[in-house]
């Protein structure tokens, strides 16, 4: 397949970002779109995407945001509607570079909301479906609480060293870039339920009930306001990361849920 992927990266003009593509192009089956968590990158995806697209006979796109793994750097602070952004700009622009008429966005925490606002927007009817995983459409006080406290675990820990695995250089643009953003106390008023009730693609809502970043309510309220059916999966002895922590109940969840959307 011809993409404009090669070497592991994405440019269109001066921009750079780290990407995969994974199985068939888009000329020949849908695309599975793989969005990343608020301290995610491709890397820390691991084999979840080769997973899912082996189980669904999808191609598979998965990138890095700027600011992320081997992706472009950005200047900090972050624009506290940095995920309004990445969805409403970012995201089509790419999805168009690559030819992506038919897709199911799979968003892991922020990148679940960056879902949630692509697919509110979708003017051209791309987005099949939705997977949320983890998501957030407004902000929570424990939530914000254990971004609070992570800050002090990446400056006094090894956690530094270890997401400087995946993210090189980038390591404290993607961590600061982040955590400043959701502490700031602007944030508070961040909210993305006006983007629900145009949401027409089916989703699927996938949450740890130990999540330590979110409850149960931003479920109810994707549920209750979205225009479309959403199923609920909540997991017991799990946290903010699902596919990892209970990867193969999660997987056939997903494979379940992509066949049916693309039927």
């Amino acid at each position: 397949m011809n993409t404009p992927i090669e070497g592991g990266f994405l440019r269109l003009g001066d921009e750079t970002w780290e990407a995969r593509w994974i199985g068939p192009g888009p000329k020949t089956a849908s695309t599975l779109v793989f969005l990343h968590e608020g301290l995610g990158c491709v890397g820390m995806w691991k084999d979840f995407p080769d997973l899912l697209v082996a189980a669904t006979g999808c191609g598979g796109f998965v990138y890095s945001r700027a600011g992320y793994g081997k992706s472009d750097p950005v200047e900090l602070p972050r624009p506290l509607d940095y995920m309004q952004e990445e969805g409403r700009d970012v995201l089509p622009r790419l999805l168009d570079a690559l030819g992506i008429e038919r897709a199911v966005l799979v968003g892991h925490s922020d990148g679940a909301s960056i879902a949630v606002v692509s697919a509110s927007l979708d003017q051209r009817g791309r987005v099949a479906g939705l997977v949320l995983e983890a998501p957030h459409v407004f902000t929570e006080d424990m939530g914000v609480a254990s971004i609070v406290k992570i800050k002090t675990v990446y400056e006094t820990t090894d956690l530094r060293a270890r997401l400087a695995r995946y993210h090189g250089d980038n390591v404290d643009c993607a961590f600061y870039g982040w955590q400043g953003a959701w502490t700031d106390p602007k944030f508070r008023n961040w909210n993305l339920e006006m983007y629900l009730p145009d949401i027409f693609a089916p989703i699927l809502l996938v949450q740890g009930e130990n999540d330590e970043y979110g409850t149960v309510e931003q479920l109810r309220a994707i549920v209750r306001q979205a225009g479309s059916e959403a199923k609920t999966l909540l997991l017991p002895d799990c946290g903010h990361a699902p596919h990892r922590d209970q990867p193969d109940i999660v997987l056939k969840a997903m494979v379940k849920f992509v066949e049916r959307v693309l039927a």
